[in-house]
């Protein structure tokens, strides 16, 4: 899964790159590049555990 979701973040990235520096910027492409660049963050840090739950553990 981490193999699809970095290139298609990487691509996101450079296609709202791409569009900021275009003559005519399109807001729209820009918005959805940033949303898939986030949901992709998202999904890949949702994968790395907490540092606090083994204090979290302890307290319970």
């Amino acid at each position: 899964m981490k193999k699809i979701i970095i290139p298609i973040m990487v691509l996101a990235i450079i296609i709202a790159l791409y569009e900021q520096v275009s003559a005519e910027k399109n807001v729209y492409i820009m918005v959805i590049a940033i949303v898939i660049f986030m949901m992709g963050m998202m999904q890949l840090s949702a994968k790395i555990p907490s540092k606090n739950k083994d204090k979290e553990d302890e307290n319970v």
